[in-house]
């Protein structure tokens, strides 16, 4: 993965501008959001009871690193009832895999940065 493949699911000026550009700073946060994603993606489940605070904590760390339309897409999802939430939980999810993959390339360009310097 390079930069040339982020698909813009992810505003990475955010998580410049909130780590101060500091790129050991942004991979570690980077590193924190794909850890929890990795924790409450599987709740991602109204059979689960956890499904709602999984995507109210999944929120608030898309926020963070700039992944908007994965942040708007748990904040419809946390409203739902529990018999609507299925079809938006699927939506969280596919946000969520194609913040991931913006994700991995960045940590990569960012690797890449740090081998250079």
């Amino acid at each position: 993965m390079a930069l040339r493949d982020l698909s813009g699911a992810v505003d990475f000026a955010v998580l410049e501008a909130t780590t101060g550009g500091d790129d050991g700073i942004s991979e570690e946060v980077l590193g924190l959001f794909a850890q929890q994603a990795a924790l409450w993606s599987p709740m991602l489940d109204v059979r689960d009871e956890g499904w709602r605070d999984a995507v109210h904590t999944l929120r608030g760390a898309a926020a963070g690193i700039g992944a908007g339309v994965l942040a708007e897409a748990c904040q419809a999802a946390e409203a739902a009832d529990k018999a609507g939430a299925p079809p938006l939980l699927e939506r969280v999810h596919d946000a969520l895999e194609i913040a991931l993959a913006d994700v991995a390339a960045y940590r990569h360009e960012l690797m890449l940065r740090s081998l250079r310097a």
